[in-house]
């Protein structure tokens, strides 16, 4: 999964799915979260709910979210792309977090809390 772009292309969506929070097990365990649940994920902003993976890759106390989903929207014209599982990243990115030196904007490293959901 490349870019967002990308996942209006056949050929690029087909396989396993790849819509999925990346979580480290041992931070997964510490919260009852087996691979394959639904989770929230919340940040300041707002929440969403999705698929969780173990990953034994993933740094324990970070998750990752790949961006470029969320296409299920009223008005969203991408066929292909509509039809996937997956949620925007964009719905947890704090519009008030910035980088105080450059003022850029934050777009990774949100603070999040993940539970299951339900």
């Amino acid at each position: 999964s490349n870019n967002s772009w990308m996942h209006n292309y056949q050929r690029l969506v087909k396989g396993k799915d790849r819509a999925q929070l990346l979580m480290n097990p041992d931070d997964m365990a510490a919260r009852e979260i087996a691979d394959g649940d639904k989770v929230s994920l919340s940040s300041r902003v707002g929440t969403v709910e999705t698929v969780v993976a173990a990953s034994p890759d993933m740094t324990p106390g970070v998750v990752c979210l790949p961006h470029g989903f969320g296409h299920r929207r009223p008005g969203v014209k991408l066929s292909i792309a509509s039809q996937l599982d997956g949620v925007s990243l964009n719905d947890l990115t704090d519009d008030q977090a910035g980088d105080p030196i450059s003022g850029n904007a934050e777009l990774s490293g949100v603070p999040v809390e993940v539970r299951l959901a339900g």
